[in-house]
């Protein structure tokens, strides 16, 4: 109905007309296309974040040393208890590992991939050994009531399997302890940190390769070839250029390259130089997402432009309250509910912080404050800052 109505007004359509340019294809191998991120799998994670980034292994590295720093203190209901088989336990997991490593291994693990696996060895119904397992290694297989009733251990094309059975007697003790990081999208495995930084971990990666391939290259800013002779190219003469182009003198490995000009070619800078692209603001940009998403001030890492912290000892205070001391709590009570019912009573790990250096401020302000308070009694006072 609609065609028909404006039929008499229609003109007859001009044959298509083909536009087509020989040079087409060099202006498009300068054009900008889409981005192109890393996967976000643990074994890139580690690459590209813990292994290749200064930013993210620092950050890392920050809390998972001052989590290890933490000792543990170790109560059965109000009583602390000085000597005991699980202290000894977690002092000393196995020959190869000592008790500040063991937890240093558990929160790099949880900052990297989202997850921490311990596994206990129990003899004749005693436990004798912890040993931490790599997360890429392990894949929790879920039991008909959704909860984890074994894990697979691959490596090397061989798969062993873990069963969550109780490693002793009279008490429940699974084989492998499962520390988290909160996952909304997941109901087994936790959500890496260093995950939620990936594209901030890219852009950092990518400009400091730039940056090195533009210095290699002289300094030489990208352009553009322009043809100003006479007539065109020929076929051969065209397709060598192309060729030139691609296998020389495109992407971040070869930036800045120079060109070897003829037969009427002439240069024309076209990209932003490095000053204009401003490399430096863009990598302190990303470096400050980084130490965002791990939990690290930015000023810890020596990153510019951040400081909004008084001074260094604040920043410090703050990466512990706000980052190792939950982290640390968490790890307790994990390896508390994991390791107790093998020794019975209500024990549980505790992390005392009045041996923190960086926390000295804090509780000396508490225990002035609670001194100070004249209607408490001694007893009061004592439980007010953590002693029984």
């Amino acid at each position: 109905m609609l065609a028909a109505l404006f039929a008499p007004f229609r003109h007859k359509s001009a044959p298509p007309e083909a536009k087509a340019s020989r040079t087409a294809a060099l202006v498009a191998l300068f054009s900008t296309g889409k981005a192109r991120w890393s996967p976000r799998d643990y074994a890139s994670l580690a690459r590209e974040g813990f292994a290749r980034n200064a930013i993210a292994y620092r950050a890392v590295r920050l809390i998972g040393e001052a989590v290890g720093t933490v000792p543990l203190l170790l109560m059965d209901g109000p009583r602390e208890i000085d000597t005991h088989p699980l202290l000894d336990l977690l002092a000393r997991p196995n020959p190869r590992l000592t008790g500040s490593s063991l937890m240093e291994a558990l929160a790099s693990h949880l900052m990297v991939a989202g997850n921490a696996y311990v596994e206990v060895v129990a003899v004749d119904g005693r436990l004798r050994e912890l040993h931490v397992l790599r997360p890429d290694r392990m894949r929790v297989v879920p039991g008909p009531d959704g909860w984890p009733e074994a894990y697979d251990y691959t490596l090397c094309g061989r798969t062993l399997r873990l069963s969550q059975a109780s490693v002793v007697e009279g008490g429940d003790v699974p084989a492998i302890l499962h520390l988290t990081a909160f996952n909304p999208l997941d109901d087994y495995y936790g959500f890496p940190p260093l995950e939620a930084a990936a594209q901030a971990l890219d852009l950092h990666n990518s400009a400091s390769a730039w940056n090195k391939a533009l210095i290699d290259n002289a300094a030489r800013p990208s352009g553009a070839l322009v043809y100003g002779g006479t007539g065109a190219l020929s076929e051969e003469q065209f397709e060598r250029l192309k060729g030139e182009l691609e296998t020389s003198f495109q992407g971040a490995t070869n930036a800045g390259r120079p060109l070897l000009l003829e037969g009427g070619l002439d240069w024309r800078p076209l990209s932003l130089s490095p000053k204009d692209m401003d490399f430096e603001a863009a990598r302190n940009s990303a470096a400050r997402e980084i130490a965002l998403a791990v939990g690290v001030p930015p000023m810890l890492l020596g990153i510019p432009g951040d400081n909004t912290y008084a001074n260094y000892a604040e920043a410090n205070r703050a990466l512990w309250r706000q980052s190792v001391a939950p982290l640390v709590k968490r790890m307790a009570e994990g390896l508390s509910n994991w390791l107790a019912p093998a020794f019975g009573g209500t024990l549980r790990l505790v992390p005392d912080f009045d041996q923190v250096e960086a926390l000295a401020m804090e509780r000396t302000e508490l225990w002035t404050r609670v001194g100070a308070a004249d209607f408490l009694s001694d007893a009061e006072k004592r439980a007010a800052v953590g002693y029984g």
